[in-house]
């Protein structure tokens, strides 16, 4: 299944232009399972000349995608839709393959993603400007217009979510754009360009080039590029955000996170660990909203600790292509890695593990995957490692709070705010921290549900703009002011006219 999409993607090729391209560098980057070690493929690294070719070939496509009437555009992306949807069971096992997501995640994602497609195809069609008579009977008109090349850097951890989220908006908006989706997962990417051009997408609306960082870099700075999309680390975000401001073109920032989790004692026990747990350990701790440091009341801090240890310790972690393993492993040997270092220093500083904390031991060829075990530690402290960086693995912290405002506090003493979580059946308490938890994106009782009519964005180091809604539709545009004189005489300021401005 996930095989033969493999074997669509020709050897040492890009997809720009409606085709597939030899790429003109020489270098490769081998892409692995994450469960296993195994070289699943081999893509090429894009050079500054490819990604020069594939820039130029989403010009020429913008110049027909963008005079297309909106409806026709809508047309196109909801044949794409249709065909996604045909064939989601093989892209579900494909991503799981890729990224080491348990195949039950993996659909249960897949199977709603065709409706980004559908939505913005939707409300494009939709796009009204507005008109308003002013001071002097002249009558003012706005009108929306594509900016151009929209430049997508996607993330590893959501390979197709994140892509047709950002793609999605950008199409119905009237722009192409120009992809350099995660080195390392970079297939699925590549196969979705294809299945543009036979879904009827003119040549050079959507483009491919894969790369590591420097393939990025040449994107950010090529002259056709007229806005970018970055979903990534903070470190890799300022990198982006700097070049698009040298040039002065828009950047939308989805960047890093750690989430808070307040939790407090009104819920019952049972339903805050299942959510705890959810937040936590889905995809393995790697996604951007990851209930990363749980803030629980101290009236049932032990209490909830011990529960949330014997839901940990039954997550069934393995082989991520069979349908009962919960849990597969992290992305690479760095992010095992750097998960390992943060259970060390968590150790140093004194918090207490509760459980996990090392690599499961499973049978080969599992054996050599990126595996690391549910971890949760008690009692970290705000200025603990744990409690203020990113881990990006199942490595979760919990704290107690002794009153709403302790919670306040030590939710937001971090330089992240995209997501976060409050579980109470207070409506009044619900609504006091939601108002004061600084997050862009707040769940009450739940975690994790994403919608393509709920905008998605954080403040500060989690980045700038928005993804969803009105919102990431109009933010690909640009607007323009139109101003007409309805007066039959022009009031000549130089012959005595009473108006300058």
């Amino acid at each position: 299944m996930s095989d033969s999409l493999l074997k669509t993607v020709p050897a040492n090729s890009l997809h720009y232009g409606g085709q597939w391209r030899k790429a003109r560098g020489r270098s490769k980057i081998l892409v692995r399972n994450p469960a296993t070690q195994e070289v699943l493929a081999e893509v090429p690294a894009a050079e500054e000349e490819d990604v020069a070719a594939a820039a130029a070939a989403a010009r020429e496509g913008f110049a027909v995608w963008a005079s297309l009437d909106a409806a026709e555009r809508a047309r196109l992306m909801v044949v794409l839709a249709g065909i996604m949807r045909a064939r989601m069971d093989d892209l579900a096992a494909l991503e799981s393959l890729v990224t080491g997501r348990a195949i039950r995640e993996m659909r249960a994602q897949m199977g709603r993603i065709p409706e980004w497609l559908e939505y913005f195809a939707a409300i494009a069609q939709g796009l009204e400007g507005e008109s308003n008579r002013v001071k002097g009977g002249f009558v003012t008109l706005t009108h929306y217009e594509p900016i151009g090349v929209a430049a997508l850097l996607t993330s590893w951890n959501h390979p197709i979510l994140i892509l047709v989220k950002k793609m999605s908006a950008a199409l119905a908006a009237g722009n192409t754009c120009l992809i350099k989706p995660s080195e390392l997962a970079p297939v699925s990417a590549l196969i979705l360009a294809d299945w543009c051009r036979e879904a009827g997408f003119p040549p050079g609306v959507v483009n491919v080039v894969t790369g590591e960082g420097a393939t990025g870099a040449a994107i950010c700075r090529a002259p056709d590029v007229g806005m970018v999309d970055l979903t990534g680390g903070t470190a890799t975000g300022r990198k982006v955000a700097a070049i698009a401001a040298e040039r002065l073109i828009p950047a939308m920032l989805e960047l890093g996170g750690k989430a808070p989790i307040v939790i407090w004692d009104d819920v019952p026990l049972e339903e805050a660990t299942a959510g705890a747990l959810f937040a936590a350990f889905v995809a393995s701790g790697q996604t951007c909203v990851s209930g990363t440091r749980f803030l629980v009341s101290d009236k049932i801090y032990e209490a909830f600790v011990a529960s949330l240890k014997k839901r940990a310790e039954a997550i069934r972690v393995g082989d991520p292509s069979q349908t009962e393993t919960d849990m597969g492993p992290v992305i690479s040997q760095a992010s095992a890695a750097r998960c390992h270092e943060h259970i060390a220093t968590a150790l140093a500083e004194g918090a207490r593990l509760v459980t996990g904390g090392g690599k499961p031991v499973l049978a080969a060829p599992f054996d050599s995957g990126n595996f690391v075990e549910p971890t949760v530690f008690a009692d970290v402290r705000p200025e603990m490692r744990l409690f203020q960086e990113e881990v990006f693995g199942p490595v979760v912290s919990v704290t107690p709070v002794k009153s709403e405002e302790e919670a306040v506090q030590f939710a937001n003493n971090s330089p992240f705010g995209l997501g976060a979580g409050i579980w109470t059946r207070d409506v009044g308490r619900a609504h006091r921290l939601a108002s004061a938890v600084r997050a862009g994106v707040i769940w009450i009782n739940d975690h994790h549900k994403n919608d393509p009519r709920s905008i998605w964005g954080g403040f500060q180091d989690s980045g700038l703009g928005k993804e969803n809604g009105w919102d990431a539709l109009k933010s690909r545009m640009r607007k323009r002011s139109v101003i007409v004189r309805t007066a039959p005489n022009f009031d000549d300021w130089f012959a005595g006219g009473a108006r300058y401005g």
